[in-house]
């Protein structure tokens, strides 16, 4: 471009830059610019999870690793911890204020251990995704990586700690009486539906914690009501038999009161679907698929806030 001065001379002035007058939106488009940390598409997002099985598995194996590694007795507190909560719950509940009613001492016993081994596992993939995100900042912020990789291997590595105890688990209630059968195998279905359960509440928890760190001191108070009021000393049926119908149908349904009782309904002889509610494989399948889709759903949509101050 050009123009004539005063003095007829002709002035060259500089053409117009290509980007003069665009906005920011506009000029990331024409240069092909991507927000750093952008959120992708859900199903790419899956896509990513997927690419990053084999670091879940090895964060997984090596945080169970990890645990206990400053313990003397190492990876036997897997076990011992449970069994000895379970020895505890026996002798104020089973003992003092005889919880056990209705069930001989070699059902309940088993009854009682299985309710602590499984909703153990519940427990220690909420806390653990809790402070999933906050607890790891910097590899957060150091790495880019689906940030669902975090919670999915905490409850991973709960899942694989609950493995070894079931030997323990096994060993008690065959010592009680109760042989291995086909109901055994039940076993398997009743884990996969848990541990799908345990990774979606885990992926909400995740984010609650990410965004409230407090919440980690609050949540061991709400575990314990929880396990409370799930059963997990005593049947809910008979224990709640002169209370009115819908307070023990109520807490026959939530999740980990169902999860234990499918668990016991497998290794125990003696009980029998008379103390499951009706329905009970539909409930921990909805349990399980809202909690696994709904978590994972939740979780991804701040996928882009995790780890920024």
């Amino acid at each position: 471009m050009s123009e004539t001065t005063h003095d007829a001379t002709v002035a060259v002035s500089a053409p117009a830059a290509p980007d003069e007058g665009l906005t920011a939106k506009e000029l990331a488009a024409r240069h092909g610019l991507t927000v750093s940390g952008a959120r992708p598409s859900l199903i790419e997002y899956v896509r990513q999870l997927w690419d990053r099985r084999h670091f879940i598995l090895a964060f997984s194996r090596a945080k169970l690793t990890a645990q206990y590694s400053q313990a003397k007795l190492g990876q036997l507190w897997q076990v011992a911890t449970p069994l000895l909560n379970a020895a505890v719950y026996f002798f104020i509940f089973g003992l003092l204020l005889e919880a056990d009613r209705g069930m001989s001492r070699e059902v309940y016993i088993p009854f009682l251990v299985t309710g602590v081994f499984v909703f153990t596992f519940t427990q220690s993939s909420v806390m653990a995704g809790v402070r999933a995100i906050s607890g790891n900042l910097g590899l957060v912020r150091a790495l880019h990586f689906p940030r669902a990789s975090l919670p999915v291997s905490f409850a991973l590595q709960q899942l694989q700690q609950l493995l070894f105890s079931m030997i323990v688990l096994f060993a008690v209630t065959i010592g009680f009486g109760h042989y291995p059968d086909l109901s055994w195998l039940l076993i398997v279905p009743v884990l996969v539906l848990q541990f799908c359960f345990n990774t979606g509440l885990a992926l909400i928890m995740a984010r609650a914690g990410a965004k409230t760190p407090d919440l980690a001191q609050l949540m061991p108070f709400v575990m314990r009501t929880w396990m409370y009021a799930s059963g997990v000393m005593f049947s809910i049926p008979i224990f709640l038999a002169d209370k009115p119908a819908w307070i023990a149908n109520v807490l026959q349904w939530n999740p980990a009161a169902i999860y234990m009782d499918l668990m016991r309904f497998a290794l125990i002889d003696d009980y029998g679907s008379e103390f499951l509610p009706d329905h009970v494989w539909a409930a921990a399948g909805a349990w399980a698929v809202l909690f696994a889709l709904g978590g994972f759903v939740y979780f991804w949509k701040a996928e882009e806030r995790y780890g920024r101050g």
